[in-house]
């Protein structure tokens, strides 16, 4: 699948757009009035008014001139007001093209990040916006203007169109030759500056690694090749704009020449000596300013939009073969060596299977230590051609690797994991070890680089967002509160939730205080006003009402105290649905079916009493969890 070409997008524009561009169109036709009259007007105002003796009526035309102009500047102002709605939402259209492109090409298994990106939805996307704004005005306003002015000179005599079209037509097909060579080198002059952006952002994320080696002259010749090629491409380029100067001169200044050269012949023809001076003021007034905006606005905004419009585009394509969608979420790349562990939880039972251990006993390896006796992985199963709806909570992870920079130390590798339907998970760690990421990954936030996150025995990345919203509901640690009424906060993740319902789920979690004393369900909410964890305990009311069979709480209930905390948790768990937990106290833990401990390249998994046993850094967790508590009782 290749991305569209800049002519494609710029033509769907016009289909999608087409009331604001005739909008636009008019009011231009509006501002095209001096055009068209002026010439005309001073023919008259020479023939019938100053050489015909009749002063006041030279000037009463020349006065009709002066309210074309004054109806053109108004319609100058209403054309540029037109003009932003047709520019920003084709800005906003950018915008999500060029972000969308950048976050997958950085996330692309086997490739860096697109440092270059940033030059894209900086620099190349207001130079798009500003370019196509240019564009639209010089080309809308030159076409207006041309068949006004051809207009005007036919109305005048016939005979002044054989001065004025052909060197016009000459100078037009010049430049519309010169355009694709100067297309060419606008192009290298994009990329040169993307090469730039590119090398600087890597040299700078390597200051210190460059002054250690002593490599600065070598960073330095690199870099200054860079800027060595950019401005060559700039030099081509301003050698080409000879022939946008030439282009001006045949198609503006040539016509003024053949209508003075060629005065004797119209006047012995016939032609007025007003006729003549209105032609000049069609050419020297309209004809020229228009086509010299033309032939300078497409001859540099043009291109800069051509070529960096088509930078955009293929950055926005797939990102790899054979791809027919755009990805739900960013791509993150990155290999790792984790410890992989295998769980399978019954519903509240507390029961666990870890690979390599044939009794049942959790069990997790790392590097330099691996399994006796591990019984073969599973092959993981093919997708399925078309995503169906999650059949419960059972939750299955194969062999998954996760990473956040090709360089990075990962943070996922090889983790198998499975959770049938119901079962409590606490999820501990120290900080930084990935908790977070495990859960953005279960969740469909993240997708992995390698391996399978299966929800109800379908694939997550097979869900469309409308079925993975309602198959799980992920709370982080930052509750996200808007402002509205309580009501419309508390169900926002399910609408028609009944009163009942809402009344239940408020209790279960411990709200009906924070309820009341916000004046009731149809109060309004200001987030400001509200402390960290009553914004927790919305969030928690807002994901126990949905039907999820799934629910991930990311420590989000680290704002709240020790029992309401459990109040929150209990609720959960006396659903049936899977509850996964990123714990930040030993009571989470303890309230669980199971316990995963996190360190980098180590998983165990198990009870918390055998992790007790067995667990090292679980029982360093312990210690710490019980002597910060101790602390806060103090």
């Amino acid at each position: 699948m290749v991305s569209p070409g800049p002519g494609v997008l710029l033509r769907a524009t016009l289909r999608t757009r087409r009331r604001e561009f005739v909008r636009l169109t008019g009011w231009s036709l509006v501002e095209a009035v001096p055009a068209l009259l002026s010439g005309w007007l001073v023919a008259r105002a020479v023939d019938d008014g100053f050489l015909a003796g009749r002063s006041a009526a030279g000037f009463g035309w020349l006065g009709l001139l002066a309210c074309a102009v004054l109806v053109g500047a108004w319609g100058t102002r209403q054309v540029t007001l037109q003009l932003a709605g047709v520019v920003e939402p084709f800005r906003d259209d950018l915008v999500t093209l060029a972000t969308t492109g950048t976050l997958h090409r950085s996330a692309r298994v086997g490739q860096g990040v697109d440092t270059a990106g940033v030059a894209r939805l900086t620099e190349q996307v207001e130079i798009a916006r500003e370019s196509y704004g240019a564009v639209v005005m010089f080309v809308q306003s030159f076409t207006v203007t041309t068949v006004s002015v051809l207009l005007g000179l036919a109305a005048l005599d016939p005979a002044l169109l054989l001065f004025v079209a052909p060197p016009l037509m000459a100078g037009l097909v010049l430049f519309l030759l010169a355009l694709r060579a100067m297309a060419a080198r606008q192009r290298a002059v994009v990329l040169a500056d993307e090469a730039i952006a590119e090398q600087v952002s890597t040299v700078a994320g390597g200051l210190r690694d460059v002054a250690a080696c002593g490599a600065e002259e070598a960073v330095r010749r690199r870099v200054g090749a860079r800027v060595d090629e950019a401005a060559g491409a700039a030099r081509a380029l301003a050698r080409l704009t000879a022939l946008r100067t030439a282009a001006l001169g045949v198609g503006g200044w040539l016509p003024i020449v053949l209508i003075l050269a060629g005065a004797p012949w119209m006047v012995r023809s016939g032609v007025t000596a007003g006729a003549i001076l209105g032609a000049l003021t069609y050419v020297s007034q309209s004809l020229q300013p228009a086509l010299r905006g033309f032939v300078q606005g497409l001859g540099g905004s043009g291109l800069w939009l051509l070529v960096t419009l088509g930078r955009i585009l293929e950055t926005a394509g797939p990102w790899a073969p054979g791809a027919s969608e755009v990805p739900r979420a960013a791509r993150v790349t990155g290999t790792s060596a984790v410890t992989s562990a295998r769980v399978a939880a019954p519903s509240r039972a507390v029961e666990g299977q870890a690979a390599g251990r044939a009794d049942g006993t959790p069990s997790a390896t790392g590097p330099g230590k691996p399994e006796a006796a591990a019984p073969p992985r599973a092959p993981t199963p093919p997708d399925p051609p078309r995503a169906t709806h999650p059949r419960d909570g059972r939750v299955d992870l194969r062999d998954v690797t996760f990473g956040y920079a090709p360089s990075a130390e990962p943070v996922v590798q090889g983790l198998d994991l499975s959770l049938v339907s119901g079962t409590h998970l606490a999820v501990v760690g120290p900080s930084g070890a990935g908790k977070s990421t495990l859960a953005a990954i279960v969740a469909g936030v993240l997708e992995p680089q390698a391996g399978q996150v299966r929800l109800g025995g379908v694939p997550v990345r097979s869900l469309d967002t409308g079925r993975l919203t309602r198959s799980r509901v992920l709370i982080p640690q930052e509750a996200y509160v808007f402002v509205g009424t309580l009501r419309e906060n508390l169900a926002y993740l399910h609408p028609t939730a009944t009163q009942p319902a809402l009344d239940a789920a408020v209790h279960a979690i411990g709200a009906a205080p924070l309820v009341a004393r916000l004046g009731g369900y149809d109060a309004p909410v200001d987030p400001a006003l509200l402390s960290a964890g009553e914004r927790q305990l919305i969030a928690l009311v807002r994901a126990l009402l949905p039907p999820a069979p799934l629910v991930l709480l990311d420590e989000a209930t680290c704002h709240l105290d020790p029992g309401a905390e459990a109040v929150a948790e209990r609720a959960f768990a006396s659903r049936p649905s899977t509850l996964i937990v990123c714990a930040h106290r030993i009571s989470s833990a303890l309230r669980a079916d199971l316990v995963l401990v996190m360190d980098g390249p180590r998983c165990t998994l198990g009870t918390h009493d055998r992790l007790r046993a067995d667990c090292a850094l679980y029982r360093d967790l312990i210690g710490h969890w019980d002597q910060v508590g101790a602390e806060i009782r103090r």
